[in-house]
């Protein structure tokens, strides 16, 4: 097990297991730039507060697997908590401040038509599909059609190997003794 350590999973297209170099990527270093991109969604941040370039945090991810894949799910992470901000953002509204030439403030909400406008957008399809739900009686009625759709696909098939095999004189599979060799016993008795 510590020679797996000290392996890593290499590769864009072929993948293969590969020694460390020596100035790869401490773990450390690696889960500060990791964290720090789920935090931000921010590739530049998350290289500045790490201390990597760019450019190998870039290569790191083409060429390591298992960076690639948890880079993935930082960017996954912090996409869906960006979401739920501006989601609360678009329900709650921002707090603005108005101070008047008599020096009193009143606060207010501020809702963005944009940002709301935007996120029906997104979602529009994920709530048509909610509201789409089929009554039971019409889930029934598409299994036993799918079903049989099921069935006719697995008897042509069927029926396509048979002919492929009486093309190649091939012995049926259900063991007929007579249909062996071309009908051949049948003709010897």
């Amino acid at each position: 097990m510590a020679r797996r350590k000290e392996m890593t999973l290499v590769g864009a297209k072929t993948r293969r297991l590969q020694k460390r170099a020596k100035r790869d990527w401490s773990k450390a270093k690696a889960a500060a730039f990791l964290t720090v991109l789920a935090e931000t969604c921010n590739v530049s941040e998350a290289c500045r507060k790490s201390g990597v370039p760019m450019t190998v945090a870039y290569r790191r991810r083409k060429m390591d697997a298992a960076f690639r894949a948890s880079w993935g799910e930082a960017i996954g992470l912090a996409y869906s908590r960006l979401e739920l901000v501006l989601l609360d953002r678009a329900f709650v509204g921002t707090v603005k401040t108005i101070t008047r030439k008599d020096g009193s403030e009143e606060r207010m909400h501020q809702y963005s038509n944009q940002l709301g406008l935007t996120l029906l957008k997104m979602h529009r399809d994920a709530a048509a599909e909610a509201y789409s739900e089929l009554p039971s009686e019409d889930v029934d009625e598409i299994r036993e059609r799918l079903v049989n759709k099921l069935q006719r696909l697995k008897r042509r098939d069927e029926e396509q190997e048979a002919q492929g095999a009486e093309l190649r004189g091939d012995a049926p599979r259900d063991g007929d003794a007579d249909q062996r060799n071309g009908g051949a016993a049948a003709a010897n008795p």
